[in-house]
Formats: C-alpha cells, structure tokens, sequence
C-alpha cells in the first residue's frame, strides 16, 4: 500500500524541486559498521550472515521515512512497507534479481528469502515475477573491502530507490566490520536521513536474538 505527499506543503519542497533540475540526483556513502555480534549470532544460530544483516538493514530502511520515499511521475509516493530486491548469486557465477517481502519476523524474512532463493537456482531469469518500487536494490561484494563504490545509473534522474552493497567483513582485535554503500535520491533523502539510517541499522546489528 501507498500514499501521496502533499509536496507543497512538504517542509523540502524547494530542496526537492532544487534537486530534480539535476541530471543525476543521487548521492553515495560508504560507512563500516560493526558486525560482530551479528556474525556471532548467525554461526549459533546456523543461521545466513548475509540473511541476518539484511534483515536488519531492511528494518531500519523502514524506521526512516524519506527512504520509503518513490517519485512516481511528478507525485511522491510513500510506501507502507518497502522490501529488499536483492541479487542472489548462482554456482555459474551469474545471478538474478530477487524480491524478498519483508517481515519484523525473522523466521518470516527468512522462509521468504529461501524461497527466492530457490526459484533463482532454479531459473536463468534476471528478474522476479513479482516487483514495487517499494523496496531497496541490494547486493553483497563479501570478496572487497571497499571504501568507494558507485552505482550504475540509468540515465533516469528520477529513479529513487536505494541502492546499496555490502562489502567482505574485516577483522581486528576481535572486532568484525564490513563496509556499507548506500545511495539515495537527493531530492528525497539527505544526509541527516541517512546518518538515521545507520544509527538504527547499527542498532539492529548490536542485537543478539
């Protein structure tokens, strides 16, 4: 489900109308964030890593709402609920496009992850069957630590759905880490947004259940 935002009565009106003049609207960041207690959790657990932290990556997507922000024509939607579209690699080093409903339930977000999973290892197809703006494009890079990144553009400055990546996880003294990118339309989302986003995601990781 979705809703409309009232633009002129929007407090970034001119930040948005400013920023939608521009050819490319996005801007990118990358940030380490601490992963031990998650890495930690999905070994007792036996449990996916990648699985655990896009869960709660997915979560604090969702405790912020610019990034649940879409421009849709000349209209910004807000969605409800955004889930993760994200890639899932094949043993032939492809991979495909995956919708992954999201849930506060992990059990929930898992089975829904398997079941995408499944379906792409067992397809050559790129893209899901099921699709909404309403989500993020994610994918993992676990062989880089990186410290830049850059996302292929469309050539539609109006595309606004996060994208981010996940880097290889480093570690030092006891302490794992991995590096995040994540870009975002400017016309919708600004850096306060993001530095909540990170907060709640570090947040979410620091959990042990």
């Amino acid at each position: 489900m979705k809703s409309y935002l009232d633009i002129e009565n929007w407090n970034r009106k001119e930040l948005f109308n400013h920023f939608r003049t521009l050819a490319d609207q996005n801007f990118g960041i990358v940030v380490s964030v601490d992963v031990t207690k998650t890495h930690e959790l999905s070994k007792i657990s036996n449990t996916s890593f990648f699985i655990r932290y896009l869960h709660a990556c997915i979560k604090a997507i969702n405790s912020v709402e610019n990034l649940k922000y879409r421009i849709e024509d000349d209209k910004v939607a807000i969605y409800d609920v955004v889930h993760a579209s994200a890639t899932i690699a094949r043993k032939d080093t492809t991979f495909g496009f995956s919708f992954i409903e999201f849930s506060e339930d992990f059990d929930v977000f898992n089975a829904n992850f398997q079941s995408e999973k499944e379906r792409i290892l067992s397809s050559t197809n790129l893209f899901p069957p099921k699709y909404s703006l309403g989500c993020i494009h994610c994918s993992a890079i676990p062989w880089l630590n990186f410290t830049g990144h850059k996302e292929p553009f469309s050539g539609n400055s109006d595309d606004s759905v996060p994208q981010l990546a996940f880097g290889k996880v480093v570690e030092e003294h006891g302490k794992k880490t991995m590096s995040v990118a994540i870009t975002v339309n400017h016309s919708l989302v600004d850096g306060y947004h993001v530095g909540q986003f990170f907060d709640k995601f570090q947040y979410e990781l620091n959990k042990f259940n």
